[in-house]
């Protein structure tokens, strides 16, 4: 499929940098239309987080995708691509391939089996179409060319028409992520918005870590607030922090400084009329056998002793049991930081969408280069909506060359 010149240079019509979720559906599409199409990546193994994605089941598409699933500085940019390619394309494709799923909650399919059976589903479609992949390649210089775009790499040098950035962000470094599509952008005059880890938990100030990391392991459902965003998903309490959906989902709305609000008991929609119930029915029954209700013994306990909530219910006032109800309805804590990258899900910021066309994802100032996947400015909620949009991006882009 790659030609051959002097000097051992490989010529083809379309290099895909980066064999990630984005880069193998834009190549095998790109190929299905006669391209002539290489895909280079540094990384030893084509897809290694769509391998490690959804606890080893890869949750690959949410049917409930909308452009308001998704953060970015422009909001806008995603319409098109998502509107182009819906969930249900990428169904039909995991279905020609015999490979079954499940729905695990509303809208979230993951592969009943592996994630390696997505991945499999991809580098096949690649093989298909004629799509070659070099690994172990590592990229030392990119420049435009009066034809196009020569790569000078450790496998010796590339000329291309056609140049796909598609390597990714700078989250779960161990996997080999690099901000080598940043520098890239800035390279050809884009810029590039301040970047930072998305989906990832928090780190608790010692106050906060003092009493929860003894409850470690434990999960309960909440709903989590910051910045107007509000979450109802469970929250997992670690050694290190707070973890879980719920705060996953909020860390890509949160800036440094912010407070996060928890709703502890989203069940119960007045607390304090429940509690006087209680008081006046058994006033010598302790709070925390009513805590026991909703949650376990241990965090029951930790939350009355936490926040002085001793003593038989006829010993709390009813300013007293306000005071409950709006902790258990309000806490707010502010998080010392965040995990980072090492466990971020992905990466918020980017490449700056307004250089970029909605359609084509080609840069409007450097014909034949195009931007896809986590290096842009596009981010998805937890729940399949990033895997949609890789697979959105990256067709749409396939077909555009």
């Amino acid at each position: 499929m790659s030609g051959k010149t002097g000097a051992g240079t490989t010529e083809v019509d379309v290099v895909v940098i980066g064999a990630g979720a984005a880069g193998l559906m834009c190549a095998a599409t790109a190929a299905y239309q006669g391209h002539r199409v290489l895909v280079l990546d540094h990384a030893n193994k084509a897809g290694k987080k769509i391998l490690m994605s959804g606890g080893g089941r890869c949750n690959f598409t949410n049917l409930n995708t909308t452009p308001e699933h998704f953060v970015s500085a422009n909001p806008h940019f995603c319409k098109s691509a998502l509107k182009r390619y819906s969930p249900w394309h990428f169904v039909e494709l995991v279905e020609r391939h015999g490979i079954e799923h499940v729905e695990k909650a509303p809208g979230q399919l993951f592969c009943a089996d592996s994630s390696k059976d997505i991945l499999g589903i991809l580098l096949t479609e690649c093989e298909w179409a004629g799509a070659e992949i070099r690994l172990k390649t590592d990229i030392r210089r990119v420049r435009q060319t009066a034809s196009g775009f020569a790569l000078s790499t450790s496998g010796g040098s590339v000329q291309c028409t056609k140049l796909v950035v598609a390597c990714g962000g700078l989250s779960i470094p161990t996997m080999g992520a690099t901000g080598f599509g940043y520098q890239l952008a800035e390279q050809f005059g884009l810029d590039v918005l301040p970047t930072r880890a998305g989906l990832v938990p928090f780190t608790l100030q010692p106050d906060d870590k003092a009493w929860l990391a003894a409850l470690s392991g434990i999960s309960t459902d909440v709903v989590a607030q910051t910045a107007g965003a509000s979450f109802a998903e469970p929250m997992l309490i670690t050694h290190r922090g707070l973890s879980g959906p719920a705060m996953l989902q909020v860390s890509s709305f949160w800036t440094p400084g912010q407070p996060v609000t928890v709703d502890w008991l989203p069940q119960v929609a007045d607390p304090f009329a429940q509690l006087v119930e209680e008081r006046r029915e058994h006033p010598n029954r302790g709070l925390e056998r009513w805590l026991r209700q909703y949650f376990s013994q241990r965090l029951a306990a930790a939350l009355a002793d936490q926040f002085g909530w001793q003593g038989n219910l006829q010993q709390f006032n009813n300013e007293r049991l306000a005071s409950v109800a709006a902790t258990l309805k309000g806490w707010a804590f502010k998080p010392s930081g965040t995990e980072g990258y090492r466990t971020a899900e992905v990466t918020l910021g980017g490449v700056d969408t307004d250089a970029i066309s909605s359609k084509t994802f080609e840069v409007k100032t450097v014909p034949g280069l195009h931007f896809i996947g986590e290096v842009l400015d596009v981010t998805g909620q937890l729940g399949g909506f990033n895997f949609q949009w890789a697979w959105a991006n990256g067709w749409c882009t396939g077909l555009a060359l």
